[in-house]
């Protein structure tokens, strides 16, 4: 596996399922393949992720997608984000290297994303302290950009 490459692959997906009792469906292998495609930088709600499939003319219902990305998200196949929109937004989970976190803007809904490595020390830290296994490391810094200070000042 290169340092790009997604940690989960259709067969480690099945794998996993597998063992929980689970299939690997053809509509599970669609999604985990259009999160697997998505530019660096990507996010997409269940919705976005929605018409995407219906555009290309996947006939995956909001129900089967809602259920299915929040399993992968409780499996840490996708990274669950909480935007700035009332809806969560799925990316897939890159090994460790490639962690990021989001700066966002209230007003103008803009996204940067940064990495930061000091934050996953202190977070290994104090998930060691108390015991934890770390699946996931987010931090979402919710402000106001400079375009939006220029809107509301």
């Amino acid at each position: 596996m290169t340092a790009s490459e997604p940690v989960y692959s259709p067969e480690a997906l099945k794998a996993e399922l597998n063992a929980k009792g689970w299939r690997m469906t053809p509509q599970r292998e669609i999604i985990l393949s259009t999160f697997k495609t998505l530019p660096e930088g990507q996010h997409l709600s269940a919705e976005d992720l929605y018409g995407r499939l219906q555009e290309q003319g996947e006939n995956i219902s909001i129900s089967t997608i809602y259920r299915t990305v929040k399993m992968m998200a409780r499996m840490g196949i996708l990274r669950e984000l909480e935007l700035t929109e009332d809806h969560k937004h799925y990316e897939i989970n890159q090994p460790r290297p490639h962690h990021h976190h989001h700066l966002i803007c209230m007003k103008t809904n803009q996204v940067i994303e940064f990495k930061n490595d000091q934050i996953l020390t202190i977070s290994q830290k104090v998930a060691d302290k108390y015991g934890f296994k770390v699946l996931d490391y987010q931090l979402s810094i919710i402000g106001v950009s400079p375009e939006g200070q220029r809107s509301i000042f």
